[in-house]
């Protein structure tokens, strides 16, 4: 097949509003990029949102209804809902979207790591913030754990099975991938699976060709049947996702994994990014998968079938 699956990260919850004007903050700008990065090729939205006033992130159900409804009226982009929330939230807090929701699609975090932010600050030579949350928001991660024991992914499992909501598995290094082989073997999570390796976060691998052929690899031996997706961060973005177009995988761009467009050019949206890798896509020969397409690749429930 030449249709390629491709997301956009819309706005996350790791970059603050101090590191660029272009990041949603808003209910309405979050939407209103959602659809723009529709228009623009994507198959897939990604999405966090934050507190509209200050640009935190937020685990609120209604911010998180009233921007997939909004997506919902204008377009048919499948939308992959967090459940990794905000740093710091407890589990059950993040866990309450997909049984409210009741999404196509939501991301699912498979394996606890030391998820740093708090050195970005200095790599990006940032000396005053607007808002007083953003440096004490980076520095607690020098000392904090994304957590995600076996038995939480237990009790997410089931939740997602009783939804009929696809999981996109966020695998962030190896082990992760052995996990995910194990909690399918327990019969918590069913084959095809869908992947998604992260690369580039600070505790997690590095960005790399031989890490991303290293996790490729290995899940094909200890898991077999999947479809998978990359994502990097910062200026590994582009070419991780280049590399995994040509191994016939498909993609993630958008400003929560890389503010930039070129080497010190800030993004102006997150179409900017998608209009990269389609342009980039199509010279291998490849086509963006339409949402319908995407969701008969992945095997989704269909938007008939959400709740909002």
């Amino acid at each position: 097949m030449n249709k390629r699956i491709i997301t956009a990260a819309i706005t996350g919850s790791i970059h603050t509003p101090t590191m660029s004007p272009y990041l949603p903050i808003t209910p309405d700008q979050i939407a209103d990029e959602a659809v723009r990065a529709y228009e623009a090729g994507a198959t897939v939205a990604h999405i966090h949102v934050r507190d509209p006033k200050t640009g935190a992130g937020s685990a609120d159900l209604d911010l998180f209804r009233e921007v997939a409804t909004k997506v919902k009226s204008k377009c048919n982009i499948i939308l992959c809902l967090t459940t990794g929330g905000t740093l710091g939230d407890p589990i059950e807090k993040r866990a309450r979207i997909v049984p409210t929701l009741k999404p196509e699609l939501a991301s699912l975090n498979f394996g606890s790591l030391n998820f740093g932010i708090f050195h970005i600050p200095e790599r990006l030579k940032i000396k005053e913030f607007k808002f007083p949350w953003e440096t004490e928001y980076m520095s607690m991660t020098e000392d904090f754990v994304l957590k995600h024991t076996f038995r939480d992914l237990k009790v997410l499992g089931q939740i997602f099975t009783e939804e009929k909501a696809k999981p996109e598995i966020e695998i962030y290094d190896v082990g992760m991938i052995n996990n995910v082989a194990y909690m399918i073997e327990k019969g918590y999570f069913k084959k095809p699976v869908y992947l998604q390796f992260v690369m580039g976060v600070l505790g997690g691998i590095p960005v790399s060709i031989n890490n991303l052929l290293f996790m490729y690899n290995t899940a094909r031996e200890i898991i077999g049947d999947f479809v998978w997706s990359v994502c990097a961060a910062g200026r590994g973005q582009m070419p991780m996702c280049t590399i995994a177009l040509a191994m016939d995988g498909n993609v993630r761009v958008g400003l929560e994994d890389n503010l930039n467009i070129n080497k010190g050019v800030l993004a102006k949206s997150n179409a900017e990014q998608v209009e990269k890798i389609v342009r980039i896509a199509r010279e291998l020969g490849l086509e963006p998968a339409t949402p319908d397409e995407g969701r008969q690749i992945l095997g989704l429930k269909g938007l008939d079938k959400v709740a909002y």
